[in-house]
């Protein structure tokens, strides 16, 4: 399973990282990575020239690192967890991509 790369899923995206305790701040600056994460304060930077479809997989690595209690989560923000957990357990490629519903 993939994911449509568009402005829904990068919201629904940002809305889960939000509810876990996250701030997003897109910024300009020389990030090698296209982001940094600063995990005291739960901030997560990202290079704001970034397109849609880099914000999202950059989001997608970043959750697959951090510790998210999925009850502190709203149903909706559950349910794009898992099938973001489900997505990164399997390999997929962009030919054929589905799109994740909220």
């Amino acid at each position: 399973m993939s994911f449509k790369y568009n402005a829904h899923t990068l919201s629904a995206i940002e809305k889960l990282l939000q509810e876990a305790g996250y701030q997003i701040r897109y910024e300009k600056g020389n990030f090698q990575s296209g982001y940094c994460i600063i995990e005291e304060r739960k901030v997560v930077v990202m290079n704001k020239f970034l397109n849609t479809e880099s914000r999202i997989n950059v989001l997608i690595d970043i959750l697959q690192g951090l510790t998210i209690v999925e009850t502190d989560l709203s149903p909706a923000s559950q349910k794009y967890y898992r099938l973001i957990q489900a997505a990164v357990s399997t390999p997929s490629d962009h030919s054929s991509e589905t799109e994740v519903e909220s």
